[in-house]
């Protein structure tokens, strides 16, 4: 066996351990590098390598029941060292999941599997969340501990009573993202959350001494975490850490689990050959011998898969006792509500309450203001609704004062202080959104979309709803200047599969846009919101019109000979162009544009006489990417061609030409032709 790095404890390849729980951490094994070696790639190092520690959280710890996989009490496991799939999938598979069957193994990352390279979100296939960008799944677990203190805090321990585990590896601690979320877990002391960190001392480049090393227990407690380091192969020590882990309920817990990564590949444990690559078919031949597993490729023996479904079939008794729980709860029906993320059924009558009162009062507020008062409308109606905001609180217009923060062991509250933690803060709002039973929304200022897009890239990916509160939304933000300015995002954000980005352009439009991103079960949404005030530019009228994410905000008085096409702001701006082109005999309209994906989504029947046949202008205090899908040949765009400056808002768009004056003379051009 190669030599271990010097940090990690000598262990004997060959710990005293239990005969069943040896075949039983074999067959996670033995299928992993099967699927690996068919596959011709992956990565086989980390399943061998904490196999031992799964069998542990299985069979003695862990609450599931596949029969039930969508049990709202049953414990969260993620593998936030997505790249060790075949661990979950093996055990899946192992335990009795009747989605994952051993044809699905046989096809690891092939097209159209169960089985793909990393984990995709499939609860009836045992997967909690997707992982692979490594430290999402850890910053998913936060949100999913902290989901589960909120709904036990309103439907107590009859209802939510459960633990939250990861396995994370090496990567998911480097990652700046764990860092964030690590901390924010201790300073919430989130004692049901519990990590088993994979440390085994090896990465894809060689030895984490390369690159890694740090004092990571010591990071940890000084995050506020309960502490512990066992040998990862020892399951009796694997045991007592992990119940020492589940008695420590005032703070996170992380074990440090000494392993040796490929444990049982004679050649190439310990070492980087088996991180990310198969072992090849002369090395599983060899691991085999070593291991003492004798069965073909795939094949596990029955006694073994016997002993492997009857730990699939431990949490059955507890499920039955927990829905008989259930079913004599007075909080039954409410439970059943938010756990299927059903809205109240007033909640229509409160929007459109809302919407009379601003078509009425016609304020002239900026949007991020027009926001907070549709959550000071909603946030009443909506128990299941949990704010937040990256340190940004006053400038988001996040909060609402009458509902309280969460707070370290108190979990009543509605809002949540995430710190300037944005990545964090939305990986974790991905994690309660998966937990189920909130629907989770957040803020800080657009600009910062960047520092947590991939979270929002993977909330689109796994069809969560989750609402991303993006405020400062161009160079309206003004004296701040060009680090704090947003002119490419809006362009970035809506190129993201599913992901819906909204613009409004006044108060009715911004609840329109919110009752929009929580009727969407299925996809996030992003709401870019101004700093600076804008006009109410609706009147009456109920129907949602930025439904049909864009639509006629004012038809031509004529057969159109100018269209202006506006988002934000920006639509204030064009229907005082409108105005001045109108006095002057140019026929024109202005459309409303609040979210392209929806209007992508419209039939040809309606989005043909919005846009019209006549030369179109966009206007948009943004780069001009993706505009021109709207514009056709005889057009023009008003907005953004690089960075912002230091200045005052309305200096700023005129320095940057983005006024009344240009649009009209750009239509005029175009008018002529």
């Amino acid at each position: 066996m190669p030599q271990l790095a010097a940090a990690v404890m000598p262990m004997s390849s060959e710990p005293a351990l239990d005969p069943m729980h040896k075949e039983m951490a074999n067959a996670i094994r033995a299928l992993s590098m099967d699927a690996v070696e068919q596959a011709k790639s992956g990565h086989p190092g980390l399943p061998m390598g904490m196999a031992d520690v799964a069998v542990v959280l299985w069979s003695q710890f862990l609450k599931f029941d596949p029969e039930n996989p969508a049990w709202p009490d049953r414990d969260r496991f993620v593998l936030s060292a997505g790249h060790g799939s075949m661990l979950l999938y093996a055990i899946n598979y192992l335990t009795g999941y009747k989605k994952v069957t051993l044809e699905e193994i046989k096809r690891f990352r092939q097209l159209g599997s169960l089985t793909a390279g990393h984990p995709e979100h499939d609860i009836e296939a045992g997967i909690e969340t997707t992982t692979g960008p490594l430290g999402q799944g850890m910053a998913n677990s936060v949100g999913m501990a902290l989901a589960e203190r909120i709904l036990n805090a309103r439907f107590g321990n009859a209802l939510t009573d459960h633990h939250t585990f990861v396995i994370a590896s090496d990567g998911d601690l480097m990652e700046g993202i764990s860092h964030e979320a690590a901390s924010l877990a201790g300073h919430l002391k989130l004692g049901r959350l519990i990590v088993f960190y994979d440390d085994n001392k090896i990465s894809i480049d060689g030895p984490t001494t390369l690159s890694f090393t740090e004092d990571v227990q010591g990071r940890f407690k000084a995050y506020g975490w309960h502490v512990q380091a066992v040998d990862g192969h020892d399951p009796a020590a694997i045991a007592e850490a992990t119940r020492a882990a589940m008695a420590e309920t005032g703070k996170p817990s992380i074990i440090a689990c000494k392993t040796i990564i490929g444990f049982g590949s004679p050649n190439k444990q310990g070492t980087k050959d088996c991180h990310g690559s198969p072992l090849g078919a002369e090395e599983v031949a060899a691991a085999r011998k070593q291991l003492g597993w004798s069965s073909p490729a795939f094949v596990v023996p029955e006694n073994i898969l016997d002993a492997w479904r009857k730990v699939g079939a431990r949490g059955a008794a507890e499920q039955k006792a927990w829905q008989k729980r259930y079913s004599e709860s007075r909080e039954r029906v409410e439970f059943d509500r938010v756990m299927r993320g059903e809205l109240p059924k007033n909640i229509g009558e409160v929007f459109e309450q809302l919407k009379k009162k601003i078509a009425t009062d016609k304020p002239k507020h900026a949007t991020r203001q027009s926001s907070g008062a549709v959550l000071e409308a909603i946030l009443p109606a909506m128990p299941e609704l949990i704010g937040g905001s990256a340190d940004l609180t006053p400038s988001n217009n996040t909060q609402v004062k009458s509902f309280g923060p969460i707070k370290p062991d108190d979990f009543k509250g509605r809002y949540i202080h995430f710190g300037v933690r944005e990545h964090a803060m939305g990986a974790a709002m991905n994690g309660m959104a998966l937990h189920g039973g909130v629907i989770p929304y957040g803020g800080t200022f657009l600009q910062f979309a960047d520092y947590m897009r991939p979270s929002i890239r993977l909330a689109a990916l796994m069809k969560q709803r989750v609402v991303f509160v993006m405020t400062h939304d161009s160079i309206g933000l003004g004296e701040d200047g060009p680090t704090h300015q947003p002119v490419e995002h809006i362009a970035a954000l809506r190129a993201i599969p599913d992901l819906l980005v909204f613009r409004p352009c006044d108060g009715i439009e911004t609840a329109e846009c919110w009752e929009l991103a929580l009727q969407n079960k299925d996809r996030p949404s992003l709401l870019a919101l101004t700093r600076q005030n804008v006009p109410t530019l609706r009147g009456q009228g109920m129907e949602n019109r930025s439904s049909h994410g864009a639509y006629v905000m004012a038809e031509a008085e004529g057969p159109r000979q100018i269209t202006l096409l506006a988002t934000g702001s920006e639509v204030s701006l064009a229907m005082e162009a409108r105005a001045q082109l109108q006095k002057e005999g140019i026929k024109t309209a202005v459309v409303s544009m609040p979210c392209w994906k929806l209007f992508e989504e419209q039939d040809e029947k309606y989005r043909v006489p919005v846009l019209g046949t006549a030369p179109r202008i966009a206007i948009e205090a943004g780069i001009n990417q993706g505009w021109d899908r709207w514009l056709g040949e005889k057009s023009g765009f008003i907005g953004m061609k690089g960075f912002g400056a230091s200045a005052p808002a309305d200096a700023l768009y005129k320095h940057f030409g983005i006024t009344v004056e240009n649009v009209v003379i750009e239509a005029k051009k175009l008018a002529k032709t």
